[in-house]
């Protein structure tokens, strides 16, 4: 009789456990609902060491809605996944997701009609900079946000007049490789006019070089949503007959808008969103 018990109550107790993890919900801890307990240390720098393991899954789930552009216009990253975010964006993870992307693109060069010894001069690729081609992960990592608070313009702005920011990885071999093919490389930031000198210099410095363009945000500019800045650039250098087969970005601001490029690549970022 004890056995023909045990089976049962077992069940019971593990499919309670499964229902109650798969129900889990950021909302439910805010109202104080179904409590899950968790041990947390937070270090200088302000990464959490444990978690639960619901929280990393929430965490997760949110950072891919993010690169998914299924969740829009945050304007922080919930407080409770700020070390999960800073965590993922300074990981092994992070370089090999990004290293896949490169992969992609290049394979879709080889699609393309366009290589050296056959270009017209009239084919072009668009890189973003900030996360795309130049990290900032090292100016979160001094200032210890890496989304939880709304960035600080003033203080970014200073950080990149410094021109000390590293190549983002993998992207000086994709940079090369595309230029290299005979391609146009048109480069589209929301920077500020201001900042191209030294911009210049840290592209150099991180081993960029034989760009056609860099286009950057003038006082004009600045009263557009970056979205629709990018758009007018693709705009005008369609008029002017190049042909843009891609377009990488880690934002999707880089991609929104018409004309369509014939091909996107969105780089992984969930610190922040600039619509």
């Amino acid at each position: 009789m004890a056995r023909s018990l045990l089976l049962p109550l077992t069940l019971v107790f593990l499919l309670t456990g499964l229902v109650s993890a798969r129900d889990w919900n950021i909302l439910n801890q805010l109202k104080g609902i179904n409590p899950t307990t968790t041990t947390t240390k937070t270090s200088q720098n302000g990464l959490v060491s444990s978690k639960s393991p619901n929280l990393n899954g929430y965490c997760e789930s949110w950072r891919v809605n993010v690169e998914l552009n299924n969740i829009r216009d945050f304007k922080v990253v919930p407080q409770e996944c700020v070390w999960f975010v800073q965590k993922y964006m300074t990981s092994s993870q992070y370089e090999d997701d990004v290293e896949r992307a490169v992969d992609e693109a290049i394979l879709y060069l080889g699609k393309t009609c366009c290589e050296k010894k056959k270009c017209d001069g009239m084919d072009a690729w668009i890189f973003d900079i900030d996360d795309t081609l130049l990290s900032t992960i090292p100016y979160h990592k001094d200032n210890g946000c890496f989304g939880g608070e709304q960035l600080n313009t003033t203080k970014f702005e200073e950080w990149q007049s410094w021109g000390k920011a590293p190549a983002v990885p993998n992207m000086v071999k994709l940079f090369h490789e595309i230029r290299e093919r005979g391609f146009k490389i048109f480069l589209v930031s929301s920077r500020k006019e201001y900042l191209r000198s030294a911009t210049v210099e840290n592209l150099i410095e991180a081993g960029y070089h034989g760009w056609s363009n860099l286009l950057l945000r003038s006082e004009e500019d600045e009263k557009k949503s970056v979205s629709k800045y990018k758009a007018d650039l693709r705009t005008w250098l369609t008029s002017l007959g190049y042909r843009v087969w891609g377009v990488m970005g880690a934002q999707w601001n880089s991609f929104s808008g018409c004309p369509v490029p014939k091909r996107t690549f969105k780089l992984p970022n969930s610190i922040y969103y600039v619509a």
